[in-house]
């Protein structure tokens, strides 16, 4: 038993689907009624009134009934006994039974009427529920019937959605100031200024509030929506990629189109064969006496004035399947432009449609087309970034931001936003942001209102599409100094860093190829650029960067351990002040960096040197002052290393040196020596030479046993590291170095401190790194440790 539960489920459902029935649809659907109405009314008469009636012929004429059905009721009424008289030889009576009326009738509807006439009801019922199931078939059809569930349930959601009205009652209200700019001006008079300047004081002000609470939607408004464009985006990529449903559509209508064909011929041609008077002829004289029979029809007329009605309602029907399948021909419903919405809305984003996804908002549009206008906004991207935007203006407020300010090295306010949907606007309001990061934000967008960080420098954008406005982009050309940017691909690189015509300093670091060179030519228009960085797998620097920057100072390349080659043209860039080849695969010094007489920072970082002949050859570069060649495998220092005589720092730290030269003391302006992680084993005296030296690194060489003395007369020395040796004990001598604010002994067999490290007044207990135990020999450390014991 079904349940009232139940059935309003299904009508409910049933309900959902008509703003997907144009107007042939629901036209089809009242016509089927009435043929079911037609078909359940000529069945209860068929079933409760009397078939046929029938009397037998006592006379034939002709192979017909002699007598006239008005004149059989008077010879029925003859006596029995004239009847015998005049038929004697016959032995049977006049009357008839009862039963045997009954009978003959019963025989009668069998054989001798028309089975069209018979079955009329029926047959209406059956086209009735032919027509019903081509209708409503791709309705239920599993394939189809998902989809279109899916699609009205996103529907209704997306027209009521608060979203969608916002969205349309900004672009009403962009139309409205469009037309009221557009007007012909009027020359004003004083009581027209008096009004507009009242609405000035009242009415702007008020409007600009109205729009600010509007604008503002309910975080769970804002979340719904949000799932909404999701759902879109998905239910779009999964019904575009097929049309099942416009093939299904069009095969019910060819279906409807066959079948109405068929029924309209063949009605057409029975409907003659309902007739009032039946002449029947059957072999049942054994039982009646008679073998030929006058019946009527009693149902004939009405059924005749239905079944004319009923071929009317099929001509009516078939005309609307002939327009469905006209419509359905006459132009491709598996395209559906928004172009109309696009032309009346600032949403110009709004993308064409195919397939499946076309036919729905096709059969959409004919019901109503508010519901395509409607749901369009959430096929936009942007109006998703509109409603991210909001949504993240909600969430990160300027309290929240400005607690993330930091204050980086290099002293400068910074604030650092990540995995974000975008920037909030509220991060304008932090005007004393200096440096910006932006890190794995997908859909970032910087508006004018960028123009109130009147002191930002900095900006790094680190895996993040970053949109700019023009009038932001000119502000950032005005102000930007130094760009950061990282990358997956080239050309993920964005076109309008090339216009930031004060850049002083770019770090790019990004996948880059020979093929790709050509997304960086724009850097030849950075005129004022002095810093370029490079973290990129390139078989050879890229041309524009050798040919089209000649005011150039400084050059980074990161090569990310694959081999760099053809550096012959490193001779152009002579303005050149530092150059940083780190990572690049490289066995030999390059020759062509000795032409660039202006160099005074080289850094060749982790790359494949084993030995550095070509030393002498700095000599050519008077301006040289700090030489990096750490992390290789150098395994000596060439003696030719003494005419490097303005050396000021030196970086050969991580290779396999074992000896220390004596000539490298001849470079007596050296401050910076760093021999750390390598394989000395002694330090010679005559590093007392290197009067200027401030910091010593010997760290983890192991087999250093015993400092000499002369170490300790470099008097300017401040930072001493000595860490992971084989010292036994620290010099006495140590307390001549007054400079020294930092000194590494840990990881040695030193089992004790001289008392003399504490005259090294700038020398700091917590910048004595050495073991605990250690630092407790000192005479100041132990006074403290008998204190707090007696305390």
């Amino acid at each position: 038993m079904i349940t009232v539960t139940e059935l309003k489920i299904l009508a409910d459902a049933q309900a959902s689907y008509h703003i997907l029935k144009p107007w042939w649809d629901v036209f089809w659907y009242y016509i089927t009624m009435v043929m079911l109405m037609i078909a359940v009314l000529a069945g209860a008469l068929q079933l409760t009134q009397s078939r046929m009636l029938c009397l037998p012929c006592k006379a034939e004429v002709g192979n017909h009934c002699a007598h006239p059905l008005d004149q059989v009721s008077i010879k029925i009424n003859l006596s029995a006994s004239s009847l015998r008289k005049t038929n004697p030889s016959r032995g049977i009576q006049n009357d008839l039974h009862r039963q045997q009326y009954a009978y003959i009738d019963a025989v009668c509807y069998e054989k001798q009427l028309h089975w069209f006439t018979k079955f009329f009801p029926y047959l209406v019922f059956l086209h009735t529920v032919i027509f019903a199931v081509c209708s409503n078939f791709w309705l239920h059809y599993p394939s189809t019937s998902s989809r279109l569930e899916h699609f009205v349930a996103i529907l209704y959601k997306c027209f009521d959605s608060p979203w969608t009205t916002r969205a349309l009652s900004e672009t009403v209200a962009e139309q409205t100031m469009r037309n009221w700019t557009n007007k012909p001006s009027r020359r004003l008079t004083s009581e027209d200024t008096d009004a507009r300047r009242q609405s000035v004081q009242h009415g702007v002000e008020g409007t600009a509030v109205e729009d600010d609470a509007s604008s503002v939607l309910d975080k769970k408004e804002g979340e719904q929506a949000k799932a909404l464009f999701e759902k879109v985006r998905k239910f779009r990529l999964h019904v575009e990629q097929k049309d099942i449903i416009y093939r299904l559509y069009l095969k019910q209508i060819v279906v409807k189109v066959i079948a109405l064909l068929v029924i309209i011929t063949y009605v057409s041609y029975f409907l003659m064969h309902i007739t009032f008077e039946i002449d029947c002829k059957v072999d049942i004289e054994a039982f009646t006496g008679y073998k030929r029979y006058q019946c009527v029809y009693s149902l004939a007329a009405i059924f005749k004035v239905l079944a004319t009605f009923y071929v009317l309602l099929v001509f009516l029907y078939g005309f609307a399947c002939f327009y469905s399948l006209w419509w359905m021909l006459r132009s491709s419903l598996k395209q559906y432009s928004f172009e109309a919405v696009r032309e009346k809305s600032h949403y110009s984003d709004i993308p064409d449609v195919q397939n499946d996804f076309a036919f729905i908002l096709h059969l959409a549009d004919q019901y109503d087309p508010l519901y395509s206008k409607r749901f369009s906004i959430f096929l936009s991207e942007v109006s998703e970034n509109r409603l991210k935007q909001i949504n993240l203006n909600n969430e990160w407020t300027v309290e929240m931001l400005r607690q993330k300010l930091t204050r980086n090295a290099k002293d400068k306010v910074e604030l650092h936003l990540f995995m974000l949907s975008g920037v909030p606007d509220n991060v304008f309001e932090l005007n004393e942001i200096e440096v910006m990061k932006l890190e794995l934000i997908p859909d970032a967008k910087i508006t004018p209102m960028i123009t109130q960080l009147v002191n930002l420098k900095e900006l790094h954008i680190y895996h993040s599409t970053l949109t700019v406005d023009l009038q932001a982009l000119s502000f950032l050309a005005d102000n930007l100094e130094t760009l950061y940017l990282k990358f997956t691909s080239v050309e993920k690189i964005p076109s309008w860093i090339f216009l930031l015509k004060n850049l002083k300093e770019l770090y790019l670091a990004g996948s880059i190829d020979n093929y790709s060179f050509a997304h960086i030519e724009g850097l030849q228009d950075l005129k004022n650029l002095t810093t370029l960085y490079l973290k990129t797998s390139i078989p050879r620097i890229p041309p524009v960067v050798m040919d089209m920057l000649p005011f150039l100072q400084k050059l980074s390349i990161n090569n990310e351990g694959n081999r760099l080659l053809i550096l012959i043209s490193l001779k152009k860039m002579i303005n050149l002040t530092s150059l940083e080849l780190i990572n690049c695969d490289l066995e030999r010094i390059p020759h062509s960096i000795f032409s660039l007489t202006e160099l005074r920072e080289i850094d060749f970082r982790g790359n494949n040197f084993k030995t550095v002949e070509e030393i002498i050859s700095f000599q050519h570069l008077p301006k040289l002052t700090c030489l990096k060649l750490w992390y290789n495998s150098i395994a000596y220092i060439p003696l030719q290393i003494g005419a490097l005589a303005n050396l000021e720092q030196l970086y050969i730290n991580h290779n396999n040196i074992e000896i220390m030269p004596l000539q490298l003391f001849l470079c007596n302006k050296l401050r910076v020596l760093d021999l750390s992680h390598n394989n000395l084993n002694f330090i010679p005296d005559e590093i007392q030479l290197l009067k200027n030296l401030q910091y010593f690194a010997v760290t983890n060489n192991s087999v250093i046993e015993m400092l000499p003395d002369g170490l300790f007369k470099c008097s300017k020395l401040q930072c001493l590291l000595l860490g992971k040796n084989s010292l036994t004990s620290l010099s006495a001598h140590v307390g001549g170095l007054m400079n020294l604010i930092k000194i590494e002994l840990v990881g040695n067999q030193i089992e004790s401190l001289p008392p003399e490290l504490e005259s090294c007044h700038s020398l700091k207990p917590s910048c004595i790194i050495v073991e605990s135990n250690v630092l407790h020999t000192l005479p100041s450390y132990a006074k403290d440790a008998h204190k707090a014991t007696h305390r």
